[in-house]
């Protein structure tokens, strides 16, 4: 979001509506830890300038880390509660060596569940459409929602509908996957919508992703070890 005020109207006037916005902490000292350059009041400039054009919903996605900003849980639910945003909570997962992923470091759905209904009650919603990644929860007062995303503990594999396609053109059906597959050659092959239609579903009908139903498996058995994606 750091450049998001200057370009909110602008997105807006596109067609832009739904955003999501990362910001792990409300404090800027470690926000810019977190984030190694950012500037934390960019973000929320642009955050309240996207919501003040009129782009919306506008969710906050925070990952938890235990020690870390595990003690921010109720601070960035109070700001989004009294802002207007929706509160998208991660748990910590591993994406290869590279973030040195530990169990350990993990805060559990459950656990920042339990800590806002303490403070917040909620009620579970679900998960959008059956399949979001996130479970929706609503404030027993009325003051909007929040979701968490149990992506270790909880893990969603069998009901994921998610697809990503890299700026290279490169449709990714997990986002653990290793590899994609090249849409960018079959759309200057001339492919029409109908052609590429069939293509996006013959990939993903043949899909077998479930790398982080696997993973929590080996984490109970005590046989995981994380993937290096240096």
């Amino acid at each position: 979001g750091a450049l998001l005020a200057a370009q909110a109207a602008e997105l807006h006037a596109a067609g832009l509506r739904r955003l999501n916005v990362s910001m792990d902490s409300l404090n800027p000292e470690r926000f810019r830890l977190l984030t190694k350059r950012g500037n934390l009041e960019d973000v929320l400039n642009g955050l309240f300038t996207a919501r003040k054009v009129g782009l919306g919903p506008i969710k906050i996605n925070a990952v938890i880390m235990r020690g870390v900003n595990d003690d921010e849980i109720l601070g960035l639910t109070e700001f989004s509660r009294d802002n207007g945003f929706e509160m998208r909570f991660i748990e910590y997962m591993d994406v290869g060596n590279v973030n040195a992923w530990a169990l350990e470091k993990t805060v559990t759905k459950k656990e920042i569940l339990d800590t806002i209904h303490a403070r917040f009650p909620v009620r579970e919603v679900g998960r959008a459409g059956g399949t979001a990644p996130a479970v929706d929860y609503e404030f027993l007062d009325g003051a909007g929602t929040i979701g968490i995303i149990g992506s270790v503990t909880e893990p969603f594999c069998s009901s994921c509908t998610r697809l990503r396609l890299t700026a290279d053109g490169k449709l990714v059906t997990c986002l653990f996957a290793e590899s994609g597959f090249d849409l960018r050659e079959v759309l200057r092959s001339g492919a029409t919508d109908d052609q590429l239609r069939d293509h996006i579903s013959r990939i993903w009908s043949t899909r077998s992703d479930r790398y982080s139903d696997l993973r929590w498996q080996q984490v109970q058995s005590g046989a995981y070890q994380a993937r290096d994606h240096k």
